[in-house]
């Protein structure tokens, strides 16, 4: 029974290679970054609600978030942001960004960059992800389909 089971996984497994290196685009996983699983290594930050949202004004937070957005999008230009957004509702954890930086290092100087977060009306918390290298083609893909800008 173990050697049949045996045998049927290695009919999967090979099945399986063969359609991964049927459908493989070298210069597009090159492109991405991607590994030989077509996987690379993110940062992901976690926004939680800064210490200092009430020392600003309604109209202060507006120019905060102006440039916070103006911020998401120059570094989704860059290449650096895959991908973002805002979590509903008001609670203490308000969105994510996905980050294809080499290290964490790197992200935290992005992150400290954001002038929500300079003024203290966001916090982040970053953490290492292993995903898809293809997160890097939602930029390009959310261009095509968005209708206005931020």
């Amino acid at each position: 029974m173990r050697k049949l089971i045996l045998c049927i996984a290695l009919i999967f497994s090979a099945a399986s290679l063969s359609l991964a290196q049927e459908n493989y685009d070298e210069a597009l996983a090159k492109k991405l970054g991607a590994d030989e699983y077509g996987m690379k290594k993110y940062v992901i930050a976690f926004l939680y609600r800064g210490d200092r949202v009430s020392e600003y004004s309604e109209a202060e937070r507006a120019e905060i978030q102006n440039g916070h957005m103006a911020n998401i999008n120059k570094l989704a230009e860059e290449g650096k942001l895959v991908l973002a957004g805002p979590f509903f509702g008001n609670e203490e954890l308000r969105g994510l960004f996905f980050f294809s930086v080499g290290s964490i290092d790197e992200a935290k100087a992005l992150t400290e960059s954001d002038p929500a977060v300079k003024a203290g009306v966001l916090k982040m918390e970053l953490k290492e992800w292993y995903a898809t290298a293809a997160l890097g083609m939602v930029v390009e893909i959310s261009e095509k389909i968005a209708r206005k800008n931020f």
